[in-house]
């Protein structure tokens, strides 16, 4: 046909939601894509009379929608999963994850752990996540080659681990991290103080600093239980979060991970200093750790987006399932049916994840100018029916759904439902090999 752009991806589909504008669906459109950004989205007769694809892919039975964004994980922990369940977090971290950690952790760990963390991620819609572990520089070249977004934080505490001698260490070798992926188009360094509990004054105060310095952000534990703060209250004469604003941490800069506490100074605190809070739902249940009061952050005008922590507390890495939990919980918590909407939800695990992690110009909408990074989800033809709201579907039915196909800048990362740019039994050999190796080390009572 002539006067037809030739473009490199068309991709029709039955739904499309853009995430912006908020709260539309699209009906029988096509997502026009050329190289790594979305070019436009239109009806598909329109879409095939304007321009001339050089693929086409047609999704019949699908809904389109931006890639889900994971903004808080520790993707190597993956090896862990189910490791020492039904424990508090206190239990939990000190009689089993960091002595297994000190045993087992290295760059070999990191590297195959995080490795069967972006496959499920991937499988299940995950285009972007944000990681805080040990030996980032594995976790990021894994996460390079296999074409995924990441924010990668480098963690900081105050005591030594395998991965560094103490706060100044790791903070250089964060630094060093940061220099070398400065300029990358898909990953970002962060740096990832670990809690209040772990982190002195002056490495915080630092990091602060340096943040400020490299626009780069800040991922920090924060208000994760009621014992955090109230041993805060007693070391310090102050809550954790009053502690990090007099030091400078808190700022746009800031992810504030879990937050399931919260008091009306807190709430300005966060609202006035423009940070992001990061809500891990299913974490914080299974540890019994909290309910973060979503609707009243939303309400003050905090950003809240949604993480599914690391799959040792978790046990899974899947944004559905978390979404599906934090659209209940919300209500719950709130005493209000209405308090978090099916598509506000899903603003949540998508855009709202960019904005905190300062990438909403890039990615977490399907919108013209930004990059292509899109998840296909596939309905069951029985248990999808009858479908009313997609919206609704995919927040409140979403066991009724699969990923298909996913995206990034792009670029192919699974195309009816098969891994392209990872070895899916490679990984899950790895994985077995490395069951054996945490059996053998040591089994949590």
């Amino acid at each position: 046909m002539p006067n037809q752009q030739v473009i490199r991806l068309m991709i029709k589909a039955r739904w499309i939601v853009p995430i912006v504008p908020a709260g539309r669906v699209y009906e029988d459109c096509a997502l026009i894509i050329n190289g790594q950004q979305i070019v436009a989205i239109l009806p598909i007769a329109a879409a095939e009379k304007r321009y001339r694809a050089e693929q086409t892919v047609s999704l019949e039975r699908h809904v389109l929608m931006p890639g889900l964004i994971n903004t808080h994980g520790h993707a190597a922990m993956s090896l862990l999963r189910g490791f020492a369940d039904d424990h508090p977090l206190d239990t939990w971290l000190n009689d089993h994850i960091w002595p297994a950690e000190a045993r087992l952790v290295d760059g070999e760990f990191v590297r195959d752990g995080t490795e069967l963390a972006l496959a499920e991620m991937i499988k299940s819609g995950t285009s972007c996540f944000a990681d805080m572990y040990f030996y980032p520089e594995q976790a990021a070249q894994v996460t390079r080659r296999a074409h995924m977004r990441a924010q990668i934080a480098f963690p900081v505490l105050d005591f030594a681990t395998n991965w560094g001698e103490g706060p100044d260490d790791y903070i250089n070798k964060g630094l060093a991290l940061h220099d070398e992926y400065r300029a990358d188009d898909l990953i970002r360094i962060a740096f990832g103080p670990h809690a209040p509990y772990t982190v002195s004054d002056e490495p915080l105060k630092r990091i602060a600093v340096l943040a400020q310095e490299l626009e780069a952000p800040i991922h920090i534990h924060l208000h994760e239980s009621a014992k955090e703060v109230t041993d805060s209250l007693e070391q310090h004469g102050k809550r954790p979060i009053e502690r990090l604003h007099e030091l400078g941490v808190l700022s746009p800069l800031a992810q504030c991970v879990h937050m399931t506490q919260v008091n009306d100074s807190d709430l300005e605190a966060l609202a006035s200093s423009g940070s992001h809070v990061i809500h891990c739902p299913e974490s914080n249940l299974k540890l019994a750790s909290g309910f973060s009061p979503v609707a009243k952050l939303a309400a003050a005008g905090v950003n809240v987006a949604l993480g599914t922590d690391g799959a040792a507390s978790n046990n899974d890495l899947s944004m559905l399932g978390e979404l599906h939990t934090a659209a209940l919980l919300a209500k719950a918590v709130a005493g209000d049916a209405s308090a978090l909407s099916a598509h506000q939800a899903l603003q949540m695990a998508t855009l709202n994840g960019a904005r905190a992690l300062g990438i909403d110009d890039i990615t977490g909408s399907l919108e013209p100018g930004k990059a292509a990074d899109i998840v296909a989800f596939e309905l069951d033809e029985l248990r999808a029916e009858p479908n009313y709201d997609i919206a609704a579907t995919l927040v409140y039915n979403n066991r009724a759904i699969k990923a298909s196909h996913l995206w990034v800048a792009g670029k192919a990362l699974l195309l009816s439902g098969h891994l392209q740019t990872l070895n899916e039994r490679d990984i899950a050999a790895k994985a077995r090999h490395w069951a054996k190796k945490v059996r053998h080390s040591g089994n949590p009572s």
